[in-house]
């Protein structure tokens, strides 16, 4: 009988400096942030949301894993770093360029029959996409199809929730913490402070930051799978 090939992936971005937009862009979204602020101080968290949208932000760490041997990959942007780093648990560590990271991770993904994430249908799925357009770089398939069928993408958000169906759905830090499994959002970095990694150059922390994310995410799968899959 023919078993699917699964991998895990996960994303970080990191939003452009508010003040580096053309001015159209900034009046634009000085509009839009004072119909939701009531401060100054809301006004500048909502400056930092920029990293939530494919067209204000850049994609700088993509990280796989194949739940299935534990073996993966994680590209990142390394500015003016030339490190590769091959993990003793089978990890390996490769800088390079945004454009040059959805390159490898398209060729990688192309070899495996179901991709799994966690809210990879909201946010990391449409990223990838979009950017990659934006690069001129065409997907090797489609990471967003029927939303209920879970062969070809499995968002353990969507499955957990049972599609919405809980009324708090909580975050990956909730469910890895109920499963018993170690989460990845009580390390040095978390997804809030990416950005101020990136600027200060701790590249390769974010990369581990999100190799951790996908190993939580690909451990919670393998509870899914075999207690809650197929029902």
């Amino acid at each position: 009988m023919y078993k699917k090939t699964k991998v895990v992936f996960d994303v970080e971005t990191v939003g452009d400096d508010f003040e580096s937009l053309d001015e159209t862009s900034k009046e634009y979204l000085t509009t839009w942030f004072e119909k939701f602020a009531q401060t100054q101080e809301e006004i500048e968290e909502q400056k930092d949301q920029l990293s939530f949208s494919p067209l204000t932000s850049q994609i700088v760490t993509i990280a796989m894993l194949n739940p299935d041997t534990d073996k993966g990959a994680v590209y990142f942007q390394a500015p003016g770093k030339n490190i590769k780093i091959a993990d003793k648990e089978g990890i390996s560590y490769i800088p390079a360029t945004e454009k040059e990271i959805l390159q490898y991770f398209w060729d990688d993904v192309s070899k495996y029959d179901t991709v799994v994430t966690f809210n990879g249908r909201q946010f990391d799925a449409p990223f990838v996409m979009i950017r990659s357009a934006i690069h001129n770089i065409r997907p090797s398939k489609n990471l967003l199809p029927y939303r209920y069928d879970a062969n070809t993408h499995v968002d353990l958000f969507d499955q957990l929730t049972f599609y919405g169906a809980l009324r708090r759905k909580m975050n990956l830090h909730f469910w890895t913490r109920a499963f018993g499994i170690q989460s990845p959002k009580e390390g040095e970095v978390r997804g809030e402070e990416v950005k101020k990694f990136f600027k200060e150059g701790k590249h390769e922390e974010i990369a581990r930051y999100c190799m951790a994310d996908v190993k939580a995410t690909a451990e919670l799968y393998r509870r899914w799978e075999k207690f809650l899959s197929g029902l």
